[in-house]
């Protein structure tokens, strides 16, 4: 009772002996200052599912992440909890789709377990909290919990969806980390055995959860939980926090170099005085070597066209006629080839900061994933406005494997999502990159990340958006590559 702020760690069981002992002196008059965190003897009731990904870099971070929650487990209890690395659970490359998951989430602990906690590579964890947190909830029902996200306005990236008020429904940030109580996943995974997903594409993830959850109101909301937070783990706010936030952008060592990248804009005539004066104002000086391609070479841009003729939709041709001059000796040889549309709004440096984590050596496909009929043995796909990124051995395999486009306004980004998934590489998926506008994003969702792209000009100022969301601060070493004023001027 001398030392103020004394909070012993103490089996379940013996919880509601001290917290009568407790009692007890409050009713005495004595005002001890000692508190007591409850922690289950068993921790096996809890199972983490990191959403891990294949590639080496992020092989590397689930596992760090893996050792840290079994450190901290073992600090509590012979008993650990169960750590799962999402992209070996299967040889199902949907898998991160999270849906198809569940029956197997059901069979494997259904009996035995009470939660399964979702987790990104770059979510922190404090055990002891986190366990406390969820002991406050009856596992023998049905929970979805989370830190809630809502749009402002309808979107294209949620189909419009709850148009007449968007905010009305809840998803969570997949970056808190997110849970489902064993009950849920249960009745969930039968769902998912008996009626075939019915969505043909996953765009955004954490929304189509939700919406899956919800079942037209006749499953659970999202329970909003104060202590799964996206706040930086060094910062006084959280302090009350069971899960914070590492880096906002990761850097593994110096920026790659602006000569490692080469950047191929794709536009076409009618889009040559509105759209690129925009990259021109705007990122295309961060870039050294820079080609529009175009169905009609202006020199005074200047474009050059690759003998595809244009198409309204698809550019097909287009995109492989630049993956094959990516490889010829008509442009610099460079490590990294960066794809770009017309209306695409991007940071360089911060692309090269990103870059620093990935081997150019391995076949690496980065950019914003979506996926198509994932529950039928479908495919992953980077979604070509918000960028896409290839190493150059991705190129190399790509085309010596024979794929083509079937027609040249057939979707670029699908069929080279079809090509990787035949060759067996995997798309490497960053939510630093946007398909969409700012406006199309929760606040609180964009409010802890550095972004690295957008996408689209409609109904915007692009040149005003680049500059709020996108330009680095002068100020800043050039060595840092960030801008963290964008989460200040939300």
């Amino acid at each position: 009772l001398q030392k103020p702020n004394v909070v012993p760690v103490i089996p379940a069981r013996c919880c509601k002996l001290h917290f009568d002992v407790r009692d007890s002196l409050q009713d005495l008059g004595v005002q001890s200052h000692i508190f007591f965190l409850c922690v289950p003897s068993d921790l096996r009731e809890i199972v983490f599912v990191i959403q891990s990904q294949s590639s080496s870099f992020h092989v590397r971070q689930a596992d760090r992440q893996r050792a840290d929650l079994l450190k901290q487990a073992h600090s509590l209890t012979e008993k650990p909890p169960v750590v799962l690395l999402l992209h070996s659970l299967s040889d199902n490359e949907g898998d991160w789709s999270i849906l198809p998951l569940l029956p197997y989430l059901s069979h494997s602990f259904g009996k035995n377990s009470s939660w399964i906690v979702f987790l990104e590579e770059e979510t922190s964890v404090r055990m002891t909290k986190l366990v406390q947190v969820l002991a406050t909830f009856d596992k023998n029902k049905e929970w979805f919990l989370g830190k809630p996200l809502h749009d402002e306005e309808s979107t294209i990236i949620h189909h419009y969806a709850f148009a007449e008020n968007p905010s009305i429904f809840k998803y969570p940030d997949f970056a808190a980390a997110w849970a489902l109580s064993i009950p849920l996943v249960v009745r969930l995974a039968n769902k998912v055995r008996d009626e075939p997903l019915k969505s043909d594409f996953t765009i955004d993830l954490k929304h189509e959860v939700a919406l899956y959850i919800w079942d037209n109101g006749k499953g659970p909301h999202l329970t909003a939980v104060p202590e799964l937070c996206t706040e930086p783990e060094d910062s006084p706010q959280a302090l009350y926090c069971a899960t914070t936030l590492g880096s906002e952008l990761p850097m593994c060592g110096e920026a790659v170099n602006k000569e490692d990248i080469f950047v191929a804009v794709k536009t076409c005539r009618k889009f040559h005085s509105e759209r690129v004066p925009v990259i021109k104002k705007t990122w295309e000086k961060d870039a050294i070597f820079l080609e529009y391609y175009s169905d009609h070479a202006d020199p005074s841009i200047p474009t050059i066209n690759l003998g595809v003729p244009n198409t309204e939709r698809g550019h097909c041709g287009k995109t492989f006629a630049i993956l094959q001059r990516f490889l010829s000796s008509d442009v610099p040889n460079t490590k990294w080839l960066l794809i770009v549309d017309d209306d695409t709004l991007i940071s360089i440096p911060r692309l090269r900061v990103l870059l620093s984590c990935y081997d150019p050596s391995e076949p690496v496909c980065l950019g914003e994933r979506y996926g198509y009929g994932l529950s039928q043995g479908g495919y992953s796909y980077i979604t070509g406005g918000g960028g896409m990124v290839f190493s150059r051995e991705a190129v190399v395999r790509l085309l010596n494997s024979g794929c083509k486009c079937y027609s040249n306004d057939a979707p670029d980004d699908m069929v080279l999502g079809m090509c990787l998934n035949a060759l067996g590489l995997p798309v490497t998926h960053s939510p630093l990159f946007h398909q969409a506008r700012p406006e199309d994003y929760a606040r609180a969702f964009l409010a802890h990340q550095v972004p690295i792209s957008f996408h689209k000009h409609w109904n915007i100022d692009p040149v005003a958006v680049f500059n709020k969301w996108l330009r680095d601060d002068l100020r800043a070493k050039p060595s840092d590559g960030l801008n963290r004023s964008a989460k200040t001027e939300l």
